[in-house]
């Protein structure tokens, strides 16, 4: 399974993916390219030290979508790395139709909250805020609703009585970096 991993900034899923995979934690999936919309996003120095091809994608002209002439680029990219399986990573933009249906079924995001509850922006901030006491993470299929596709996998962080915002989202970050990688591990094996 060929996967590509999109991302917008310092890539510690991303680096979280290359280590599973060079631990042989991966399964049958391998990773064959770093794609960002940020041309100074730290996941690209990942490229090199993993040996993967890491290369920036002009998202113009949207600043929080990709749509229009940065869409068809970044089909452009994927399609040429023939993608099996496209990996959201911290890309923080919405996908839209154009890109959604040329990778239909393929594009799996990860959410740092226990979906349905606190979808969008700062989900870790989101549920801190609101007192709940447990939150984690989510893997799901894109849609055009955000955040909204189906549920492939979560993992569940307990909110302890000392937690700040920060250790909260250390923990969180910890159930991303486990998570991600063995759904990653667990589509490749069909």
């Amino acid at each position: 399974m060929r996967v590509v991993i999109l991302g917008s900034g310092r890539g510690s899923n991303a680096e979280a993916i290359l280590v599973a995979q060079q631990e042989g934690r991966l399964g049958r999936a391998h990773v064959v390219a770093l794609f960002a919309d940020k041309p100074d996003a730290g996941m690209l120095a990942l490229g090199p030290r993993f040996g993967v091809p890491a290369s920036y994608v002009d998202p113009a002209p949207f600043k929080t979508k990709l749509e229009g002439e940065g869409e068809a680029r970044f089909i452009a990219a994927v399609r040429a790395a023939q993608a099996d399986l496209v990996v959201l990573a911290g890309f923080m933009r919405v996908i839209k139709p154009g890109f959604l249906t040329a990778f239909a079924g393929k594009i799996i995001n990860l959410h740092p909250s226990l979906l349905p509850s606190f979808p969008g922006l700062d989900g870790i901030g989101q549920a801190f805020r609101r007192g709940v006491k447990v939150t984690g993470c989510t893997v799901h299929g894109v849609t055009l609703e955000v955040d909204g596709g189906p549920i492939i996998d979560q993992a569940v962080v307990r909110v302890e009585a000392g937690d700040t915002l920060e250790s909260l989202a250390v923990k969180v970050h910890a159930a991303e970096h486990a998570l991600l990688p063995a759904v990653i591990a667990k589509l490749s094996a069909g």
